[in-house]
Parts: structure tokens; C-alpha cells; sequence
């Protein structure tokens, strides 16, 4: 490995969490299908026995981990004693809350940042060590345009993302002159499972028929959420960005990938909140 991240003809290990659908499933994909060895995990890994054996039959492992774990670090320090050295951790994991920024409730908060910052935080600090003392790794976040865009609905979810992102930033900086790299990938919309791992927090009747309204609902399971990027292609992206290969040609010393045909919007949206765009909603 060099120049800070993973271009490199040999064989990386990676470490991806939230493996078990989605991007996480697509990227896990990608990285066997080229040759890599891949530590997937997910929560309940009983209950998807197709996808571990599928992982398991080209040759990489499938173990289970809760990012919401406290201990959940211990997963780094085993894989590591065991000679497992991880060259690219993912941390991809997640799930949503949606409401009025008014309304979550304590537990929905804490919730929220226990899978969306807390765990990938206590990955990060765990693996980056072993990488910093082997100068050569890469820790890739998965987060959303949510985190710049403050659209309705989205005030925790949004505020989880934006504080990995703001840590991410500096361990960046200062991990670079290790040959490490740090690297977020804000997502668009996404053909995904996303609505499924989404909740609806209780808020005021006043908010019927408004954004957060109907953004709660478009994002539920029953929703209609209109996904205008493809997963697979997304994935590859992800990928090509991590190695350096494609799409990832010149951009080895980049921290922020925007992904996505939607994720212009977002950054408009970021310089000027009056603007709109970005999801489809129907009526």
C-alpha cells in the first residue's frame, strides 16, 4: 500500500460492517469478485445464512458485530492477534429516525449516535494504531449528503453523520503523514434497504402535510422514496475510489467522494438552505 491509501496490486483485507444489504452487501461483492480477502460482518448474521455462505465459499469470513456495542472494538484487537491485518475498515452499519427536530425523544438520540457515531468512532480508534504502526491503511466512512443539506425529518440522523464527518476530517490530517487515509462518502438516494432500516419518531399534529411530514413518510417502509442512483454502481464506485483504480485514478489524496446524480443538490443546499431539491416526493 501507498501514498495513503489502498492502491496496491496485492491482497488487502478488508473489514466491512452493515454487510448484509445494501452498499455494504454490493462493496463486499466487489472486493471478492477482485480478489481481496473480506471480513463481512452484520448483527444477526443467522438471519441471512444464504449471504454468509456466499461470502464464506469464496473464501472470506462473515462474523457477527453490533456497532452499538461498547465492547464492540474487541473485534479489531481479535481479527488483528489473530493475524487478521486489516487494510481497509468500512464502516457502513446504519439505520434512520425521522421527525421534527423538536420531538425526538432521549432514547431516540442516543440511539441514533450510538450506530451512527459512537460504533464507527470505536472501530476507527481501534483499527487506525495498527495501521499507523504498519504505515498503510485506510479507513473509508459511509455517510449521507443529509449531514450537509439539513433537510426536514433528518435532525439527529443528519447530526450523527455530520459529527463522524467532523472527527473523520481531523484524523485525516492527522494520521496523512502515517500513510493513512481517511476518506467519507456522502451518498445520494440509493436503490437500498434503507426505508426498511428507518423509523418514524412521534411528533406534533401541526407538522401534518409538512416537509417532515412528508419526508417521514416518502422514507418508510411504505413510502415512496424515489432512489435515483443504482447500488451496484455505487458500490463500484466506492471501491474504485478505495484502490485507487477507474474512477478512482487522482483522487488518492481525497477526504470528501459526493456519490450519487443527487448529491449536487445537496451541496447547493448546504451554501444556500432556502434552496429546494435533491428527493422526489409524491403527494
Amino acid at each position: 500500500m501507498s501514498s495513503g491509501n489502498a492502491t496496491s496490486p496485492k491482497r488487502l483485507t478488508w473489514l466491512i460492517t452493515g454487510s448484509s444489504s445494501g452498499i455494504g452487501l454490493e462493496l463486499v461483492r466487489q472486493a471478492q469478485d477482485n480478489g481481496h480477502f473480506v471480513i463481512a460482518t452484520s448483527r444477526n448474521p443467522s438471519r441471512t445464512p444464504e449471504l454468509v455462505s456466499e461470502v464464506e465459499s469464496k473464501g472470506g469470513r462473515w462474523i457477527r458485530l453490533d456497532v452499538d456495542d461498547s465492547e464492540c472494538a474487541n473485534v479489531i484487537h481479535d481479527l488483528e492477534r489473530d493475524g487478521y491485518a486489516i487494510d481497509v475498515l468500512v464502516n457502513n452499519a446504519g439505520f434512520s429516525i425521522h421527525g421534527a427536530a423538536e420531538s425526538f425523544t432521549e432514547a431516540e438520540v442516543r440511539a441514533q449516535m450510538e450506530t451512527l457515531y459512537f460504533g464507527p468512532y470505536r472501530l476507527t480508534r481501534a483499527a487506525v494504531p495498527y495501521m499507523r504502526k504498519r504505515r498503510s491503511g485506510m479507513v473509508t466512512q459511509i455517510s449521507t449528503g443529509a449531514a450537509l443539506e439539513g433537510r426536514p425529518s433528518m435532525g439527529i440522523y443528519a447530526a450523527s453523520k455530520a459529527a463522524l464527518e467532523a472527527v473523520s476530517k481531523v484524523l485525516a490530517k492527522e494520521v496523512a503523514e502515517f500513510n493513512v487515509r481517511v476518506l467519507v462518502v456522502q451518498l445520494g438516494s440509493f436503490n437500498t434497504s434503507m426505508p426498511s432500516a428507518s423509523r418514524r419518531s412521534e411528533f406534533d399534529a401541526e407538522y401534518s402535510g409538512t416537509m417532515v411530514d412528508k419526508i417521514t413518510s416518502m422514507v418508510s417502509v411504505d413510502g415512496t422514496l424515489k432512489a435515483v442512483n443504482d447500488k451496484v454502481k455505487g458500490a463500484r464506485a466506492i471501491y474504485e475510489v478505495i484502490v485507487g483504480e477507474g474512477v478512482g485514478k487522482g483522487l488518492e489524496s481525497e477526504f470528501l467522494f459526493p456519490l450519487g446524480q443527487d448529491t449536487l443538490s445537496f451541496q447547493n443546499l448546504a451554501v444556500d438552505p432556502t434552496e429546494e431539491g435533491g428527493l422526489e416526493i409524491e403527494s
